[in-house]
């Protein structure tokens, strides 16, 4: 698994899919980097191509900022040796190669539903998650392995004003990346992107970790990279243990309650509908879709009730963000809803 609100003022998921408030100061700000909020509650309404080419674009760019990025850091760190730069290098390199699984995840995701793939392939978006959980938890390790062996291992380090320059110029430019990927993410309602985009903040942060170890090293400090290396592998750790839960948020169907909430609302304000039960919402990929049962008079024709019910589906999406399809289950009013026998009509 946005800091954006729904049309109707609802607060967006945090973590337990409630409705809290959000920390502030440097408490706050901590949590939004490490833990990042569900980002189910997005603000633009696009269409599934829109959105489908907004988030090619977004890898695409990133892919790019983050590999010119790590190429740098690369030449720097044959010249100072620095097992820090090294570690955030790995990193960084791990977190543009990202882009590719995301990049094919919204290719494949515009392909059309058919007799095997019913409901097409969106969660191809959510594999993609899975693959950058992998590699945020490979880059962790390798960092770990290579800070505990320039422990054990002190070599000196050289250049150290050329380090500090790499650690800021890391900062900048996976922070850019960040904002981007965090931004577009949002638009469209993309967890994998968005828990992407908190991946390359963190990293900009652990650069600015290895320009703290150059600092340290200038101070006396003759361990301090190393042990900025092992800090830098628990701020990964961190991020997978947020972007895990992001994930795993998707793959069992959960949503921001507010979204229910929303669609349980505006449904209720269609002409013609007299109640609704609540609204079944779940994501594929970066679209959501929708299953509810209204009640509509139930002295009016099939084709009224198919009437209110078309005018349903059609309301939710020129006024919910990102719900691509609705499924619409009529049943007269006076009828129990939990009757096995009542008569009713999907539409």
């Amino acid at each position: 698994m946005n800091d954006h609100g729904h049309h109707h003022g609802h607060d967006h998921d945090h973590g337990d899919h409630g409705h809290g408030h959000r920390v502030g100061g440097l408490r706050g700000a901590l949590s939004e980097i490490f833990r990042p909020h569900s980002h189910d509650a997005a603000d633009s309404i696009d269409t599934a191509l829109e959105a489908s080419e907004r988030g090619i674009r977004a890898v695409k760019v990133s892919f790019v900022a983050l590999m010119v990025t790590a190429l740098i850091q690369v030449a720097i760190v044959v010249a100072t040796g620095s097992v820090a730069l090294l570690a955030d290098t790995i990193h960084n390199f791990s977190d543009a190669l990202t882009a590719i699984p995301l990049f094919l995840a919204f290719r494949l995701g515009r392909r059309p539903a058919n007799d095997r793939y019913t409901y097409g392939y969106r969660r191809a978006e959510d594999l993609a998650g899975l693959f950058i959980l992998a590699m945020i938890a490979a880059s962790a390790v390798i960092a770990a392995v290579q800070s505990i062996d320039r422990l054990l291992n002190p070599r000196p380090l050289e250049n150290l004003g050329v380090l500090l320059f790499a650690g800021l110029a890391g900062f900048v430019g996976n922070e850019l990346v960040a904002l981007y990927r965090i931004r577009e993410g949002t638009a469209i309602g993309s967890a994998a992107l968005v828990a992407d985009g908190y991946h390359a903040r963190t990293d900009g942060f652990t650069s600015l970790a290895v320009a703290l170890g150059a600092v340290g090293v200038w101070a006396g400090i003759d361990r301090a990279d190393p042990i900025v290396g092992l800090g830098i592998s628990i701020a990964i750790f961190a991020v997978l243990a947020g972007a895990a839960r992001q994930i795993y948020y998707r793959l069992m169907d959960a949503v921001d309650p507010a979204i229910v909430e929303e669609i349980r609302h505006e449904t209720d304000h269609v002409p013609g509908v007299i109640a609704v039960e609540p609204p079944r919402v779940r994501w594929l990929g970066h679209r959501l879709v929708a299953d509810l049962t209204i009640n509509v008079d139930p002295d009016g024709s099939v084709h009224d009730g198919h009437a209110v019910a078309t005018a349903t589906r059609r309301h939710l999406k020129e006024v919910v963000a990102h719900i691509d399809d609705v499924h619409v289950h009529v049943h007269p009013a006076m009828i129990d809803i939990e009757d096995p026998l009542a008569s009713s009509v999907d539409v």
